[in-house]
């Protein structure tokens, strides 16, 4: 298993720049809850899954298998 950053330097510029202005908080969900701090408990859950890979909700992130 491997987590890595998106491979688009734009997307990954883009979301880091909203992290810093939400607080750490995924810029893409409105509600600004502990479960919501990057890396989110979806994201954190899907780590956790073997079966799963893909992107994080916001795209900054990629696991692989």
């Amino acid at each position: 298993m491997k987590i890595r950053f998106n491979e688009d330097q734009e997307v990954v510029n883009t979301i880091k720049e909203g992290l810093e202005r939400t607080g750490g908080y995924c810029p893409c969900r409105m509600a600004r809850t502990p479960e919501n701090k990057c890396m989110c408990k979806e994201f954190r859950e899907q780590i956790a899954d073997p079966e799963y890979e893909g992107y994080c909700h916001c795209m900054l992130y990629y696991k692989e298998k």
